[in-house]
Parts: structure tokens; C-alpha cells; sequence
């Protein structure tokens, strides 16, 4: 069908991202999004939406194992299977859509040039997956990249990526703000987002365990895991006093959507902080980012790592 797009996404993040692009036009009068199989997450996220009512032209098809031939929207640039796929196919137009940390160091890249290989911030740099990021580069330097995000980026990044030929296409997240908030909202007044930064090595989990039990002490506090978060944390999690953990499957974004100017989010931090102020803001919500202290670091996480992960306006 002529304008018809396809839409690749890894994450529940970058399925509502490739929503909000179909909805802002994007990417043509008609997009199916394929998610990809054998994540929970995913099934969620696309049950919620489609509870909603996609937008007109747009169609959640079911989870795939593998990519569609052709594809114009991907939401992970760094994804092996992405950057093969690329190289397999005629450089044209290509649209990233997420609001993760990850796309801040994809713009980052993407302004420095091709020399530099699209490799995540904390991947391990063998020789082949060095060059397979190198030539994924070269090879967007060919095509008419567009990046899709809420995020906030400073005007000297912005700037530099135009620069580079990229577009940097803006949104607010104007279909899900026009959505009926969600009913199953946490009665809890502090809701606490999860953090994959445990799991990763990169927090003590005793230093956050007892921030979580401190903070519980005080008042009762809805807990949404990170998708990444580790099962045993959240269940220990789960056995604090005061403490009730949400099993969300879809993003905050679309879960949280419904909360009262009276509740608050905390969270270390987190991308979810900018689009949730997004969505929450105009609703009298305070969306607060706590500070990772000092003594919280492990040793894996190296000063411009930290720099990195906390990059996120406060």
C-alpha cells in the first residue's frame, strides 16, 4: 500500500513513542507497529493502547521474532539486529522513535559524525560489534535520519545535530494527553519508579533497600518496577512495611497517567522524569528526581558513566 510504514520496537517506551509519531504524521497515513516476541511487557503495552483506541491508520500488529523486511521506524538505533538490517537494505529515510536515556547518546554520536560507532554507553567494545556500530554509522550518513523525541535537548546538541544533517522532530505526547486518564491508578500518595541501576551493578542495593524502607516508614509508597529490575529485588522489595508494588507491564507514561494533583513521583534518575513532567505537570503533579548520593555508586560505575546516567534535567 502506497504510504504505508512499518514501525520496528523493542520496548514499551518505544511502542507509545512509535503511537505519538503515526499521530503527529510522521510516518504517512498508515503504520503498523511490530513489537518485538517473547516480552511481557510489550503484550501489555499493547493491550492498554489498544484498550484506548489507536489512532486512525494505525495497527498493533502481533509480536514477530524477526524484523520486517522493510522498515522505516526502529526505536532502538544501538540494537544489533537494527544496525544489520540497515546494512541489508538501500540507505532512505529513517525515523528513530524513543524517549530513553539511549537516545541523548545516539544524538550525541550522530552530532560528532560518522567516525564515531553507535555503540551504547556502557557496551562491551569488541572488534565485531565495534565495527558493525561503525558501519551502521556510515551507513545513516547516507540516509535521511529523522529522531522522534520529548526529551529535552540542549540547544547546542540540537543545533549540532541539525548540523550533521539529522532532523530533530520534537513532541509532547499530544495523543496520550488526550486520553481518558487511567482508572487503575495507585491510591498511595508517593509513587516510586523503579531503577535498573541495581541490577546492572551500578547501586548498592542495601543503600537503595534502605531508602526505600525510610522512605516507607514515613508514608505509603506505590512501587512500579523497572522492566529490567530484578524479580528477587522487587520481592524483597515487596516485603517492606509500607511498601505495595505495582506490577505496571506497561510504561509509567500510560500507567501513571491518571494521578491527582495530591499524589507525587520519585525517581532516581530516569527519562521518565521528562515525560512524565510532560503529561503530569499541567495536572498539578510534582514529578521529583532523586539524586544518587555519592556512597550509592559501586566501582562499576565510572565517573563519566555517572555523568552520563544523571544527565537527565533535574
Amino acid at each position: 500500500m502506497v504510504g504505508q510504514a512499518s514501525a520496528w520496537v523493542e520496548s514499551p517506551l518505544q511502542m507509545l513513542c512509535a503511537v505519538e509519531a503515526h499521530h503527529a504524521g510522521i510516518l504517512g497515513p498508515v503504520t503498523t507497529v511490530v513489537p518485538r516476541a517473547g516480552l511481557r511487557a510489550l503484550k501489555a503495552t499493547r493491550a492498554e493502547l489498544r484498550s484506548l483506541g489507536a489512532p486512525e491508520g494505525l495497527v498493533l500488529a502481533e509480536p514477530r521474532g524477526r524484523m520486517p523486511r522493510r522498515v522505516l521506524a526502529v526505536g532502538d538505533a544501538f540494537s544489533g539486529r537494527v544496525q544489520v538490517r540497515w546494512l541489508a537494505s538501500w540507505p532512505g529515510r529513517v525515523v528513530i522513535v524513543d524517549d530513553g536515556l539511549a537516545t541523548l547518546r545516539l544524538l550525541e554520536l550522530l552530532a560528532a559524525g560518522p567516525s564515531r560507532p553507535l555503540l551504547r554507553a556502557r557496551a562491551e567494545r569488541s572488534a565485531p560489534r565495534a565495527a558493525l556500530g561503525l558501519a551502521a554509522a556510515l551507513r545513516l550518513r547516507l540516509s535521511r535520519v529523522s529522531v522522534f523525541t520529548a526529551l529535552d535537548v540542549d540547544d547546542q546538541l540540537a543545533e549540532a545535530v541539525r548540523a550533521a544533517g539529522v532532523e530533530l522532530v520534537r513532541h509532547d505526547f499530544a495523543w496520550l494527553r488526550a486520553q481518558p486518564p487511567s482508572p487503575h491508578g495507585p491510591a498511595e500518595r508517593t509513587v516510586v519508579l523503579g531503577t535498573s541501576l541495581v541490577r546492572n551493578g551500578l547501586v548498592h542495593r542495601g543503600r537503595y533497600l534502605r531508602w526505600l524502607s525510610d522512605l516507607a516508614a514515613r508514608e505509603p509508597v506505590a512501587y512500579y518496577p523497572h522492566r529490567r529490575e530484578d524479580p528477587v529485588d522487587v520481592a524483597l522489595i515487596g516485603e517492606r512495611p509500607g511498601v505495595t508494588v505495582h506490577d505496571a507491564g506497561a510504561p509509567a507514561e500510560l500507567t501513571l497517567r491518571g494521578l491527582r494533583p495530591d499524589q507525587r513521583v520519585l525517581s532516581l534518575p530516569s527519562t521518565a522524569v521528562t515525560s512524565l513532567r510532560v503529561l503530569l505537570g499541567p495536572r498539578g503533579v510534582a514529578v521529583e528526581l532523586v539524586d544518587v548520593p555519592d556512597d550509592w555508586w559501586t566501582s562499576r560505575a565510572a565517573p563519566a558513566l555517572r555523568s552520563h546516567l544523571t544527565g537527565v534535567p533535574g
